[in-house]
């Protein structure tokens, strides 16, 4: 068969605080699918937003063209749907609208099935202070595990 396809957002952990997490189906052509068996996509730069119908959308997912597309090939950059529960998405868009909140995708995989998926949480925008405050953390996490493999 082929690899594991499994794209993150590594960025969204540092610049977020994640409060909760959900698994959404997303709405692909042929050529937008092939190109992410392929693991020709990124989410780097991307988050959600919901519609005037209350439908969210993933904005800015790049997905490259798929190398042997004819005309019918896919805009790289265009709105992708997602398809969460009716009632996912009202309480997604309640948090959203009064909370202020923010919805970002953490990453994008194929399940067992061969149908793509993204995995998307409600986030909270950390502060300056918070992000230096991860970075010392995860620094002395570091420092901590290098002594402890020193003693062993």
């Amino acid at each position: 068969m082929q690899k594991k396809i499994n794209i993150q957002n590594k960025r969204a952990r540092f610049e977020f605080e994640l409060l909760d997490k959900y698994v959404a189906g997303i709405v692909l052509t042929g050529t937008e699918i092939k190109s992410i068996r392929l693991g020709k996509a990124s989410i780097a730069e991307s988050f959600c937003e919901f519609n005037d119908q209350g439908e969210l959308f993933v904005i800015n997912m790049y997905i490259e063209e798929y190398v042997h597309g004819t005309h019918y090939n896919h805009n790289p950059r265009s709105e992708r749907k997602l398809l969460l529960n009716k009632n996912e998405l009202r309480k997604l868009n309640k948090e959203v609208k009064n909370v202020g909140l923010t919805i970002v995708p953490l990453r994008l995989f194929i399940n067992e099935r061969g149908l793509a998926k993204m995995e998307i949480a409600l986030a909270k925008g950390k502060k300056m202070y918070d992000k230096r405050e991860t970075i010392k953390d995860r620094d002395n996490k570091r420092n901590l595990d290098r002594i402890k493999k020193a003693y062993k």
